[in-house]
Order: structure tokens, then C-alpha cells, then sequence
């Protein structure tokens, strides 16, 4: 068996001067001089560029060869001249004369060139052709770098005194918030496994036999629509759960480990530093219109409603009076933008299902627009204050009720933002939204539903379950938010079977759900279960952050495209009769 290199593509340097070397690789790029051919030979750890005179005997068969055919080449290390060292490589100051050649794999003519950008390549192209769109400079370091950050969040997590598990991916139906993917049995005639949503139920069984802090790199599955952030499909979490542990100690863990990899990952980006800023749920959909709040935009939303109380300004007035409210949004030193922008604006709240976008411009000549019109001085005054809005700025209004009008506030603010370049620089802002809702209603049913996890605890615990209002019990539950993103979410756990039936008892579960779909848990939780709670980073969108990357499917290795497809292996697919026989199914 030959030796198929004695050296990496990205190892050689000028001390390796005038050494005879073996390298093998994929042929990236070729230049023909004339008397001279130059070949970029690339493999995982680099480029090295090698050059063959036409009177070698291997040039005729390394001339024909076609891009990213796989080479062997032997040579010589040479230095490059003065003016022809490439200073953007790290192989830049040496070449290898080549003598000899082999093919080891030829390829045919490629789909797309490898040197070719992601915006001039469709999403039909790079994942039908997956293993070659991996090829790429981009895609191939966003892979390294996944591995590279699974490696310092074992290390980080062994060291603040984790153990590694290991739990099932055949488990059982339960519901936990999104569509399972189902598992026929082949044994059990009727009856289905589910591929975990998440180690949920495992993870508190193994706090309940004692091992006090787990933690996994753990894939979950979950059969949901496809976001920018968001995989179809499945995902991995950095998983953990603690014993006898507050909620402020889960928090600590969650901020060590996040500004530690932030620190080794982007050293040259501003990061938020522990401990991060707490903002209740509430208040955040109040003062940023989402539980996901980008803090590098420094504007925030004002609710203005007492200015419109009783007010001239009847569609206002009327709304609050109904139990609606005035939300605004100061858009800084944008009195001079013309009537298109504001007209634009418009049209954005019409897009959204909305009435319109009502606005005042403050100039020094005085204020402008029709809204101003119709408040007096004192109320204007009063507006100018709650907003902070100055000569030369403009303020905008959302009117209505309920989560949408709070949540379009909320994409006003943005486009605030990135309209006016608000945003800061090369930053990461992390903060902690705290104390959800344990239950929202249902807007089919009319009825209390869990808001996140039906594992948390509720704040107040049995008691809170038994007197108050079931819209007004807040959970021991929290969202780590980066940049705009849900980057973890976790909760103090609810580890009494009398509270775990109350809180089932009000979604409306009976105690015989309960027991079939959670009855391993529940019966351990019966001798002796311990006070716990953890959380779970979206491992995925930690390295979509580090590499400023848009989409989640850049960071994953072989994803599914938008409609949850993978275009390489052709999943899903058809399967054979038999098979559907041997697992007691009949399609409809």
C-alpha cells in the first residue's frame, strides 16, 4: 500500500525548503502557463499550490485532469520568489515542483464550481449536491467550527462538574409543544414509538436516580415548520438538568458557559458579561414587542395611551376606552426623510393586517402630521416626555389590543433599526427574559393551555394552582436571548405528582393522561424525586451566531431544505409493501 501523503495541504512552510514530500488531495483550480502548470491542491487542512514543467513526464495527465479529481502528487518544497509569495495563504511563501501524479478518484464535469459563492448557487443546487457545496471554503469551516465548539462545551461542561449521558431516541408520544415524528413497531401490532422532542422526561429520571448534573449533546426531533433559525426536522441541544439547585444557579451555568465560548470563538466582538440583564416576560413584550429582544437596537416602546385617553383623536380614544392601548416608537432624527419613507411605512403595518401607522414629526418649526392636530399642548408635552422625542425626530404609533398589536410594535421597532442603522457593530447582547405565563388561552377552546413547558414548576407552586387565576400564575421558567435570537430555554422542574396533576387537571388533562403519557416519570417522582431544573442551549444557532450566518441549514452538515426534504438521500421517500405489511400499516 503506497503512503498516500507525508504531509498536509496547509503544513508546508519555507522551513520545509528543498524536502521531498507526498501530498493528496482534490484539485481546486488549475492554471496553465504555457510551459508551466499550476495546480491548487486542497484538502481538509489547506491549499498548497504545486506547479509541473511541461517537460515532466506526469504534465499531459495532469493538463487533462478536471477539477476536484483527487490527486496523489510527490515533489519538492521550493520557495516561491519575492513577487510571487502569496501572502493571504499560509502555504503562500513555498510550491512543490511535482514529479510524479496519480489519479485516485476523477471526477466528472462539475454541477457548479466549488470557488462559486452561495448567492450565485440555489438551495436545490447546494443540497442535491450536498457532499460537493460542503467542498466550499464557507460551508467547510462552519462544519470545523461545529466541531470545534462540540470539543470546548464537553471540556467546559466536565469541568464544572457534569457527567455525560447518553439517552433513548425510540420513546414514547408525548405532548410537549410540537408534532412527533412517529416510529411504527414492527413487534407491537398498532402501536408507535416517537422520536424525542427533546431528553425532557430522561433527563429528570436521571436527576431522580441520583446523579445529581447531566448533560448531552443531544439530538432532538421535532416535526415543525422551517425558520431562518429554525431546522425542519431535527436539531441538537446542549442539554443539562441539576439536583437541588435555584434558579439563579441555573442562570450562573448558562452565563459561564456562553460568555466563555463567545470569548474563545469571537475574542474580537463585544459581548454582554455576566450576569446578564433579567427582563420579566411581560415587560418585555411592553417595552421591546417580543420575548425575544435584540438589545443591540437602543429603542425601546413607550405605551402612550393616557396621552389618547379622552383625547380629539377618536380612533385612539375609543380604543382605549375599549380596553385597547396606544403603543410608540421613536424613529431619531428622521424628520427630514421624505414622504415616500413615511408612506412606506404605511404600507409595512397594511402588509401586516394593520390599520395603518399613525406618526408626529417634531421640527423646530413645529410638529407636524395629523395626529398632531388633534392633541393639545399639554398632551403633546406629556407625549414628548414618556417618548423622549426631540426636535428632528419623528414618533410613530401602534393602536389596538391584544399579543398582535404588541407583537407588530415590536417589528416596528426593528425596522426602526435597520431603516435608520441603529443596530450596534460587532456586538452580542445576551440577556435573560424571566417569569412566562404558566398558561395562555387557547383561542379555539377558550381555555387555559401551557405557555412553554408543562414540566415547569409554577411560581407559588399547589397553592397558586388552587386560588388563582390560572392566566395570572407565572412559571420558574426562563429564555436566554442573543441578539434577537432564543438562544437557551429552561425551567426549575415540577418534581411533586400532586402539583404535576393540578397543572395537567387546569390544560385540561385528566389524571388518566397523565398517567399514560408521563406514568415513567410520574411513578419515579412517587419514591423520592429531588428539587432539579435545567436547561438546553440550541447548540445549532450558537455556531449560526459565531459565523454571521443567516440561515440555520449553513451550520448543519446535511440539512433538510424548507419543505423538511433532504435532496441527497431523497427523504422522505416510499417504502415497499412489505415493509408497510411488517409494520401492520395501510396507507389511505
Amino acid at each position: 500500500m503506497q503512503t498516500y501523503r507525508t504531509k498536509l495541504c496547509g503544513q508546508l512552510r519555507a522551513c520545509d525548503a528543498d524536502k521531498e514530500v507526498v501530498l493528496s488531495g482534490w484539485i481546486q483550480t488549475k492554471r496553465d502557463h504555457g510551459n508551466l502548470l499550476f495546480v491548487d491542491l486542497r484538502d481538509n487542512d489547506g491549499i498548497t499550490q504545486c506547479v509541473v514543467d511541461i517537460n515532466a513526464p506526469c504534465f499531459k495527465d495532469l493538463e487533462k485532469a478536471r477539477p476536484e479529481s483527487v490527486i496523489r502528487v510527490e515533489g519538492r518544497v521550493v520557495l516561491r520568489d519575492g513577487a510571487t509569495i502569496n501572502p493571504k495563504m499560509p502555504t503562500g511563501e513555498i510550491e512543490v515542483v511535482v514529479d510524479k501524479v496519480d489519479m485516485l478518484g476523477e471526477a466528472q464535469v462539475l454541477p457548479f464550481l466549488i470557488t462559486s459563492d452561495s448567492a450565485e448557487l440555489s438551495e436545490e443546487q447546494r443540497l442535491t449536491y450536498r457532499f460537493l457545496d460542503l467542498r466550499r471554503a464557507k460551508p467547510h469551516a462552519n462544519i470545523l467550527m461545529r466541531n470545534r465548539l462540540n470539543k470546548f462545551v464537553r471540556d467546559a461542561m466536565w469541568n464544572m462538574g457534569f457527567t455525560e449521558f447518553q439517552t433513548p431516541i425510540l420513546t414514547s408520544s408525548s405532548p410537549e409543544g410540537a408534532r412527533d415524528y412517529l416510529v411504527p413497531s414492527r413487534v407491537h401490532k398498532g402501536e408507535f414509538y416517537a422520536l424525542p422532542q427533546s431528553p425532557q422526561q430522561f433527563k429528570q429520571l436521571l436527576m431522580v436516580a441520583g446523579f445529581d448534573r447531566y448533560f448531552q449533546l443531544a439530538p432532538c426531533f421535532r416535526d415543525e415548520d422551517s425558520r431562518a433559525d429554525r431546522s425542519p426536522g431535527e436539531f441538537y441541544q446542549i442539554d443539562w438538568e441539576m439536583s437541588f439547585v435555584s434558579q439563579d444557579e441555573i442562570l450562573k451555568v448558562g452565563e459561564d458557559l456562553i460568555t466563555a465560548i463567545f470569548k474563545e470563538f469571537a475574542p474580537n466582538s463585544v459581548c454582554s458579561e455576566a450576569p446578564f440583564q433579567r427582563i420579566p416576560y411581560h415587560e418585555a413584550m411592553l417595552t421591546y414587542g417580543t420575548d425575544k429582544p435584540d438589545l443591540r437596537n437602543p429603542l425601546t416602546i413607550v405605551d402612550v395611551s393616557e396621552v389618547f385617553a379622552g383625547s380629539e383623536f377618536g380612533i385612539f380614544a375609543n380604543t382605549v376606552a375599549n380596553g385597547g392601548f396606544v403603543r410608540a416608537i421613536r424613529a431619531p432624527k428622521s424628520a427630514d426623510k421624505p414622504r415616500s419613507w413615511f408612506d412606506k411605512l404605511n404600507a409595512f403595518a397594511v402588509e401586516n393586517e394593520m390599520g395603518g401607522l399613525g406618526y408626529i414629526v417634531r421640527t423646530a418649526e413645529g410638529n407636524k402630521g395629523p395626529i398632531a392636530k388633534k392633541l393639545d399642548e399639554n398632551r403633546l408635552n406629556k407625549l414628548f416626555d414618556l417618548t423622549g422625542l426631540e426636535v428632528n425626530d419623528s414618533v410613530f404609533f401602534v393602536c389596538g389590543q391584544g399579543e398582535k398589536t404588541a407583537l407588530f410594535a415590536g417589528k416596528v421597532r426593528n425596522l426602526f433599526g435597520k431603516e435608520l442603522d441603529l443596530f450596534e457593530k460587532n456586538a452580542f447582547r445576551f440577556c435573560w427574559v424571566v417569569d412566562f405565563p404558566f398558561y395562555e388561552m387557547d383561542p379555539e377552546t377558550g381555555k387555559p393551555m401551557f405557555s412553554h413547558n408543562p414540566f415547569s414548576m409554577p411560581q407559588g407552586e399547589l397553592e397558586a394552582l388552587q386560588t388563582k387565576n390560572p392566566l395570572e400564575i407565572k412559571a420558574y421558567q426562563f429564555d436566554m436571548v442573543g441578539n434577537g435570537l432564543e438562544m437557551l430555554s429552561g425551567a426549575i422542574r415540577n418534581h411533586r405528582p400532586d402539583i404535576m396533576y393540578k397543572a395537567f387537571e387546569i390544560a385540561g388533562y385528566g389524571p388518566e393522561v397523565v398517567e399514560a403519557k408521563f406514568g415513567g416519570m410520574l411513578n419515579a417522582f412517587k419514591y423520592g424525586a429531588p428539587p432539579h431544573g435545567g436547561a438546553a442551549f440550541g447548540f445549532d444557532r450558537i455556531v449560526m451566531m459565531l459565523e454571521n450566518e443567516d440561515y440555520i441549514r449553513e451550520v448543519i452538515a446535511f440539512p433538510f431544505n424548507q419543505q423538511a426534504q433532504d435532496l441527497l438521500m431523497h427523504a422522505p421517500s416510499p417504502v415497499t409493501e412489505k415493509q408497510l405489511r411488517e409494520t401492520h400499516i395501510k396507507l389511505r
